[in-house]
């Protein structure tokens, strides 16, 4: 009898401690055994899983991987690429002066380096100019040259594009065809905010409208709980042709809800010189 409860006792025991996520030592296993060694058990990477005594370094790096991923998908933050193989849709509209403007965007990522896209709108005229059709097809690009792994933690990027095409009667000097543009883009992504700044230069080569400006933007962009997010701007613009193109100071306002990899955006830009004021709305899904 004593010995069949010490045998109870002991296939309990061995039931229990594999129950608690003890891993067994190699040594009790035989070389000729046909047991396949398994991983061991690792507890899921939050701050409860390490004793006070460790630093606060070591807790974060531990935590690191986390953060990246809850930026790897937010698509409105203004120092976002495309990620590797990876499609991003951006369907917008927007009205501003008396124009409703229905536009689609398509990014994809080359590699985590570089991302292409194609961007391009249709505007109809309500205010009786007959400023109707397609934009000028916009073709760009974006090369990340830091990716802020420094101790500086800056992340850069270099801009460029060009329009062509489109309908004649779409010629405001932002849609023109034939204009090319060059920027950089710089700044530093926190868990639940991003700072950047970008300089940009657009050349014009419209035989009716050749000028060329000059953008500077900086920007906020603020991480909520629950997935909401919200991004304040300016957009300093300075043009060598006043006459088609007045200096502009712009206010831009955006808002957003944020599932999964889709965003449901709402914008609002206020121009303070003219008082123009532009209201619009985008659906980004990244693929």
């Amino acid at each position: 009898m004593k010995k069949y409860l010490l045998f109870l006792f002991g296939v309990l025991f061995v039931f229990n401690a594999y129950g608690e996520g003890v891993v067994l030592s190699d040594t009790s296993i035989s070389e000729d055994s046909d047991v396949v060694d398994e991983e061991p058990f690792v507890a899921p990477q939050t701050t409860n899983n390490y004793p006070e005594n460790r630093t606060n370094n070591y807790v974060s790096q531990q935590i690191k991987p986390a953060a990246k991923t809850l930026l790897s998908n937010d698509t409105s933050d203004p120092l976002f690429l495309v990620g590797d193989n990876m499609f991003l849709s951006d369907t917008y509209i927007a009205h501003v002066d008396r124009k409703l403007r229905v536009g689609q965007f398509i990014g994809y990522g080359i590699n985590n380096n570089l991302a292409l896209h194609v961007n391009m709108h249709y505007q109809v005229d309500f205010s009786g100019n007959d400023e109707h059709g397609f934009s000028a097809t916009e073709f760009g690009g974006v090369y990340r040259m830091s990716h802020g792994f420094n101790s500086s933690h800056i992340i850069s990027d270099a801009l460029f594009g060009l329009k062509a095409w489109g309908s004649s009667h779409v010629r405001t000097p932002e849609y023109a065809d034939s204009s090319y543009y060059a920027g950089l883009r710089f700044g530093r992504q926190y868990t639940g905010l991003t700072l950047s700044g970008t300089v940009k230069s657009t050349w014009v080569f419209d035989d009716a409208r050749g000028l060329s400006y000059l953008d500077f933007i900086p920007e906020a962009y603020f991480r909520f709980k629950y997935d909401w997010r919200a991004g304040l701007g300016f957009d300093f613009r300075k043009s060598t042709n006043p006459h088609l193109l007045e200096n502009q100071e712009w206010l831009n306002l955006k808002l957003l809800r944020q599932y999964g990899s889709t965003q449901y955006v709402g914008r609002f830009d206020y121009e303070f010189g003219s008082g123009e004021v532009q209201v619009g709305a985008d659906i980004k899904i990244l693929f």
